[in-house]
C-alpha cells in the first residue's frame, strides 16, 4: 500500500467549512418541513406524531384524514413535494411527513376524511401513474401518544461546522484525507481480521477496548499502531490551536465498521482510560453525530457497552446539538467536548441534514485514535468523571 503523505500543519479555524453536505449518499432534496402539525399534535421537531395502525384489514382501519403510505418517500427517489402533488388530486393535502427514519414511508395528511378515503380506495395496492407507476401500500394513520422517548429522539438542526455548535474543544476538519487515501486505508483494514459485535465489526490496535467495562487493560499491549496510519497520526500532531493536546502520543486505535442503520448509544469515553484528545476519522459513508450535556452529569446507559442499540430515556435535562460528519473528515474532541459532552450516533439509515436527505452508505468506517493513560483522571469536570465522582 502506498504511504499516505504527511501534509503541512493545519489551522482549525481555516478549515471549519460551512459547505453543503457532499453528494455522497444524497438521494434528493426535501421541502422544508412545516413546524405545525395539522392534527394539533406537534412534537419538538415539527413532525406529526402519526404512526402505522396495528392489526390488519383490507379497509386500512378506522377512517381518518391521515394516510400511512409505504413504498413511497425520498429514499426511493420520491420527494414529499411529488407525493403532495399526486395525492392532491383527491383533495386538499395539508402536509406530507416522514413516517419514520427509513425514508420509504410517509404520512399524507388531508383536510377532509373523504379525501383520504378516496385516495386510499384509488391508490392502495395499485400503480400510481403520477409517481412513476410505483405501487403504494396505504392504510389510515393514527396519532401516537407523546412519550419521554420522543423528546430524546426528536430531530434538531444539524450544523455543518463545529464553530456553529459553540462547544469548547470541538473541531471538525473536512477533507482530512483524500479520496485515494480513504480507499487505501479501507483496503488496509479489510486485509486484516475483523471482530464481530452484535451489530457491527471492530478492530483494535495498541490496546484492546473492552466494551463491558468501557476501559482497556494497560498490561496487555498489542504492539505499536500499524504503519499505514502513521502519516495520519503525524498529520494530527501537526494541527495547530489544540494547545498541548496535539503533543499527546496517540497509542490506541479502534476501527469501527457500521452497516446502514447502526449507530452508538450516548456515552463519554471513560475519563480514567484515555487522555484529553480523541480523534475520529470518518471514511466511506456519512452520518450525523449528536452531542448531549446532562445537567447533573449522572446519566449513563443501563448497559455499559457503547455497542448497545437502545436509546434509553434520559433521567435529567440535557442540551442537544448535532453535526454532520462527511466522509474523509476528522472530528477532534478535547477539553469540555471530550470530558463533559456525551456523543451519540442515531441509529438511522438516512439523516435529515437541514433540507437534504442523506442516505448512509453501505458501510461507514471510523478510525478513532486515543491515548491510554495509567492512573486516575484529574480533569476539571468531576461530575462527569469516573475517577472523581463519589
Amino acid at each position: 500500500m502506498r504511504a499516505i503523505k504527511p501534509i503541512r500543519p493545519r489551522n482549525i479555524k481555516t478549515v471549519a467549512s460551512k459547505k453543503k453536505p457532499a453528494s455522497t449518499g444524497q438521494v434528493g432534496l426535501e421541502e422544508k418541513r412545516n413546524g405545525e402539525d395539522p392534527s394539533g399534535e406537534a412534537n419538538m421537531g415539527g413532525v406529526p406524531r402519526f404512526t402505522r395502525p396495528k392489526g390488519g384489514g383490507g379497509d386500512g382501519g378506522e377512517a381518518s384524514p391521515n394516510l400511512y403510505v409505504a413504498n413511497c418517500g425520498p429514499a426511493v427517489g420520491i420527494s414529499h413535494e411529488a407525493v403532495a402533488a399526486a395525492f392532491g388530486e383527491f383533495g386538499e393535502v395539508r402536509g406530507v411527513f416522514a413516517a419514520d427514519e427509513s425514508g420509504a414511508r410517509v404520512i399524507v395528511s388531508y383536510a377532509e376524511v373523504g379525501s383520504a378515503q378516496a385516495a386510499l380506495e384509488s391508490l392502495n395496492g395499485r400503480p400510481c401513474p403520477s409517481l412513476g407507476g410505483r405501487s403504494l401500500h396505504i392504510r389510515y394513520s393514527v396519532i401516537r401518544p407523546h412519550t419521554l422517548e420522543d423528546q430524546a429522539n426528536d430531530s434538531i438542526p444539524v450544523s455543518l461546522a463545529a464553530s456553529e455548535l459553540n462547544i469548547p474543544g470541538l473541531y471538525l476538519l473536512h477533507d482530512f484525507v483524500t479520496l485515494e487515501e480513504e480507499q487505501e486505508l479501507i483496503a488496509a483494514v479489510d486485509e486484516r481480521p475483523w471482530k464481530n459485535l452484535s451489530k457491527r465489526r471492530v478492530q483494535h490496535y495498541g490496546y484492546e477496548f473492552c466494551y463491558e467495562t468501557r476501559n482497556v487493560n494497560t498490561e496487555r499491549h498489542l504492539g505499536e499502531l500499524p504503519t499505514f496510519v502513521s502519516p495520519v497520526v503525524e498529520r494530527i500532531s501537526a494541527i495547530s490551536e489544540l494547545d498541548n493536546s496535539a503533543s499527546v502520543t496517540l497509542d490506541q486505535l479502534t476501527v469501527n465498521e457500521y452497516p446502514p442503520g447502526v449507530g452508538l448509544s450516548p456515552h463519554i469515553d471513560t475519563h480514567s482510560a484515555f487522555d484529553g484528545l480523541i480523534c475520529s476519522l470518518s471514511l466511506a459513508g456519512p452520518c450525523i453525530m449528536e452531542f448531549r450535556r446532562y445537567s447533573d452529569g449522572s446519566w449513563v446507559p443501563k448497559s455499559a457497552s457503547s455497542d448497545d442499540m437502545t436509546v434509553e430515556k434520559p433521567d435529567s435535562n440535557f442540551v442537544r446539538k448535532s453535526i454532520y460528519l462527511p466522509p474523509r473528515s476528522i472530528l477532534l474532541l478535547s477539553g469540555e467536548a471530550r470530558y463533559a459532552w456525551h456523543h451519540y450516533i442515531p441509529h438511522h439509515k438516512i439523516d435529515m441534514v437541514n433540507d437534504s436527505v442523506i442516505r448512509r452508505g453501505s458501510r461507514r468506517i471510523s478510525f478513532t485514535f486515543r491515548k491510554v493513560i495509567r492512573g486516575p483522571c484529574g480533569c476539571e469536570f468531576p461530575q462527569y468523571c469516573d475517577s472523581q465522582r463519589l
